[in-house]
């Protein structure tokens, strides 16, 4: 089994209290909050059975590394998820909706970009192990409980599986300013992996010329262009709008 890992913010811990309550080992909160959005946490806190300790803002934050807690911490056992992307693919009935991250180091950006899949309906985040933020407290943080239901398999070789997902007849789209089609001129209904780079260094070149198609965002205003997590967002939902 894996090693215990903290979770910490309402919407993280939130979401483990509903899907997976009997995984938190001890839940932590912060006595001097009385709020009713904390009366309204540890009433779920209480039904879900989970054992509660108080705990001072200084030991929380020693706990969650942050001091953006909001009062509530909670240890908690790793759930299982797709041991690797090849049984994620193989156990979809659907046509697949993947992100690949390409160069995304800011564990902020990865918390939100994984929020958005999830929203969005992605079946999984896709990253290499060397340009990449690894999940995190922070990152699950910012995630609001989507690190938790959102697959994120890190790859030695990003091009290479990028190939083998085209064996798999998976469209790869990347994102690129300086490309001629636009987003919505593209067809995303399809078996579909959207490839999009950090913030101004974008994909790397490899990255780039395995796409089988690039695409850009149309911006309509002086900036040049959006932070990944947003621009994610903005991909992530137009193919789940042309999906219907």
């Amino acid at each position: 089994m894996s090693s215990p890992k903290v979770l910490f913010g309402f919407h993280a811990v939130g979401v483990r209290l509903k899907t997976a309550p009997t995984s938190i080992i001890e839940l932590y909160v912060d006595p001097s909050r009385r709020d009713a959005r904390m009366k309204q946490f540890l009433s779920r806190a209480a039904e879900a059975g989970a054992r509660v300790i108080e705990a001072d803002g200084l030991r929380l934050t020693r706990l969650a590394g942050s001091a953006g807690h909001q009062g509530v911490a909670a240890r908690v056992q790793a759930l299982d998820q797709a041991r690797s992307l090849d049984d994620l693919l193989d156990e979809l009935s659907g046509p697949p909706l993947l992100l690949v991250l390409d160069g995304v180091t800011d564990p902020h950006n990865l918390g939100a970009c994984l929020r958005v899949a999830d929203g969005a309906g992605a079946h999984a985040v896709i990253a290499p192990k060397d340009h990449a933020a690894g999940i995190n407290a922070t990152v699950a943080k910012v995630a609001s409980g989507a690190a938790e239901t959102v697959p994120y398999f890190m790859v030695t070789n990003l091009a290479r599986t990028l190939g083998e997902l085209k064996e798999r007849n998976i469209w790869v789209v990347g994102t690129a300013g300086e490309a001629d089609k636009s987003l919505y001129q593209a067809d995303l209904k399809g078996p579909l992996a959207l490839v999009l780079g950090a913030e101004g260094p974008g994909m790397r070149q490899l990255t780039r010329k395995t796409c089988d198609e690039l695409v850009h965002i149309p911006m309509r205003g002086a900036v040049e262009s959006l932070n990944v997590s947003v621009a994610s967002g903005v991909c992530l939902f137009e193919a789940a709008r042309q999906r219907g």
